[in-house]
């Protein structure tokens, strides 16, 4: 169906998953429920009732919360296979890392699973809960918020860790430094400084210990060269063979997620059309905010899958 376009796919990471998300299309395909079933066995957890059912509280928990949104994303793109709509490269945000690298073929489906799993828990364990925090600064150049983490470093740790768009950077580190480094965004004429409820300074220096943990795991794990082009976090270029992959899971822990970086060496690359695949729209405004001439659909549910296979309808009729 998709034949002659460049199709992109893009996966989405923590703090894109909602009780309920994937339930619609657990119901009508049988690929999704088997999806679910191998997630289930791998993670040693229940994921059909925690994505559908919740509560809320057990499915934010990050060693929960990134096994559960890998799969509701790999569920996506399997479905999309059955309509013919196949990506020709990958990126995804954090953990959606992960899910870029299963469609890729670097890394069994189980396997991603159980890894997020645990790095969802070495990450949770790297800093005692109430030390470390993060917040989102809206409006400042990446330029600016990184001078304003150097003049907050004198209360902690404090450091960009996702450069998103033009416009939107993350911040982290300890709780006193993450603060200090918000009053002096308002000071500097941020739109907007936000607080984000996490558990943790995810992708800061203070994850360290999480990477130690991680990179055992990884040190053993069978990884594959990509069969498609996937576009890692830590420096926004291709990584093109396992030893490449294995490195940059092992270095994300503690780097910042370069995510604008990503979207545009995909761009400069040749792309036609991103698929967000998995719950949630924001990696889609991220996209518009980067590349805004570059059409994007977000796929999460039957609606939205139905408007996407119609669109690609559209299109072949339109070339034909």
């Amino acid at each position: 169906m998709a034949a002659g376009l460049r199709v992109v796919f893009l996966f989405p990471g923590q703090g894109a998953q909602y009780v309920g998300m994937g339930e619609d299309l657990y119901r009508e395909y049988g690929v999704v429920r088997e999806v679910f079933a191998t997630a289930s066995e791998a993670a040693g957890i229940d994921l059909e009732t925690l994505c559908f059912r919740g509560p809320a509280e057990q499915l934010n928990l990050t060693e929960n919360t990134q096994p559960a949104v890998l799969t509701v994303s790999w569920a996506v793109a399997r479905v999309l296979a059955e309509h013919g709509i196949v990506p020709r490269a990958a990126a995804g945000l954090s953990l959606g890392e992960y899910t870029a690298l299963v469609a890729a073929g670097a890394l069994s489906f189980p396997d991603a699973v159980s890894l997020v799993r645990r790095r969802g828990r070495y990450m949770q364990e790297a800093v005692p809960p109430g030390e470390g925090a993060m917040a989102a600064v809206m409006g400042l150049s990446a330029p600016e918020v990184e001078e304003i983490c150097r003049r907050a470093q004198k209360e902690g740790v404090v450091e960009p860790v996702n450069y998103n768009c033009p416009g939107q950077t993350v911040v982290a580190g300890h709780t006193r430094a993450v603060r200090e480094a918000m009053r002096l965004a308002r000071e500097a004429g941020a739109r907007r400084v936000q607080e984000l409820a996490v558990s943790a300074p995810f992708h800061s220096s203070l994850m360290a210990p999480a990477r130690e943990r991680l990179a055992r795991d990884l040190a053993v794990v069978p990884i594959r060269d990509p069969v498609i082009g996937v576009v890692a976090n830590v420096h926004g270029r291709y990584v093109r063979t396992a030893e490449e992959v294995r490195s940059s899971l092992e270095e994300q822990v503690d780097h910042p997620v370069r995510w604008e970086q990503c979207v545009r060496t995909l761009v400069a690359d040749g792309v036609d059309l991103f698929v967000e695949a998995g719950p949630g729209t924001v990696l889609a405004g991220f996209c518009k905010r980067i590349c805004p001439e570059v059409p994007v659909f977000s796929v999460g549910d039957l609606p939205s899958l139905e408007r996407l296979v119609g669109r690609l309808l559209d299109y072949r009729e339109e070339v034909c």
